[in-house]
């Protein structure tokens, strides 16, 4: 999979506000902020990862996974839906 540069400076720059807010959560914890402020703050980083999760995964079925069922290769076909289920799997718990 080759991203843009575009699309690779997207994914930095949400990283990096996570990466941010991951601070801000260690300060409130080291700073002993009130318990339900600091889970509000995990919460929001919790969904800030899922929605990159969310991105990568439209991503790769609109690229690698579509590439794979037009190819005509059996066995790069059977890979990326094994991977799928897998990821679904996972996420399922």
């Amino acid at each position: 999979m080759h991203r843009s540069d575009e699309e690779k400076t997207k994914f930095a720059n949400r990283m990096r506000r996570i990466s941010g807010q991951v601070n801000a959560v260690q300060r409130m914890i080291e700073d002993d902020q009130y318990c339900v402020d600091v889970m509000m703050q995990i919460s929001a980083v919790t969904g800030a990862l899922n929605k990159v999760s969310e991105l990568l995964m439209q991503e790769h079925l609109k690229s690698c996974v579509r590439q794979a069922m037009e190819n005509g290769d059996e066995a790069d076909r059977d890979q990326k839906l094994e991977e799928l289920l897998n990821v679904f799997r996972k996420y399922s718990k």
